[in-house]
């Protein structure tokens, strides 16, 4: 998700100041995303370039920021297109285990075990701020936007974990050779004429 369409979303209910529309998007995402208010006029400044959004002065010359027929039109593509799945996220979690696995002086184990205990406290937070909600039947609009927040939250975590799970058995069934080496203190261990990495050194 992009801001531009974040905020455009917003316009097509009402017109807002910037101030208003800020608090209004990080209202409506949970928090989870907060914005400077920078951002937010330096997108809006974009948006009305683009023809998407117009500003108007109200009674106390305050600048509101209304939608015009095209940002409507950019917002319904946006709801109604699917968000492209063709390049992979970039989670750090996954990204450091990958990359610990390939390192020969990492421990990957305890790469794995940290990250595994991290995740598992971040579930449990997650889950005690959904309990506290309520039933799902008796929340508003915000409220059952943030319960579905949470849900997503929730559940991607869950699937991390029963990564990390997979990654350490695969490890202890048939790769015991990733126990991280002893690095020297002046680089790559070598034996003989090869140094650790399978370079061949040169001869003295």
């Amino acid at each position: 998700m992009s801001v531009k369409h974040g905020l455009l979303t917003i316009l097509t209910e009402h017109a807002l100041a910037g101030y208003d529309l800020r608090s209004e998007f990080e209202q409506r995402t949970g928090g989870t995303w907060p914005l400077n208010i920078s951002q937010i006029y330096s997108t809006l400044q974009r948006l009305e370039r683009d023809g998407l959004v117009e500003s108007t002065a109200d009674d106390s010359d305050a600048t509101l920021w209304n939608i015009t027929d095209a940002g409507r039109a950019e917002a319904e593509n946006w709801w109604y297109t699917a968000t492209a799945r063709s390049t992979p996220s970039r989670e750090e979690a996954s990204i450091k285990v990958t990359l610990a696995i390939t390192s020969p002086y990492v421990d990957t184990a305890q790469v794995i075990r940290t990250q595994r205990t991290e995740s598992l406290r971040a579930l449990r937070d997650y889950t005690k701020l959904k309990s506290k909600l309520g039933p799902i039947n008796s929340l508003s609009r915000e409220d059952l936007a943030w319960a579905m927040l949470l849900d997503s939250y929730i559940f991607t975590l869950e699937a991390e974990l029963r990564w990390l799970d997979h990654v350490e058995s695969r490890i202890a069934m048939g790769f015991a050779n990733l126990a991280p080496a002893t690095p020297s203190a002046t680089g790559p261990t070598q034996t003989g004429g090869l140094v650790a990495n399978g370079t061949k050194k040169d001869n003295q």
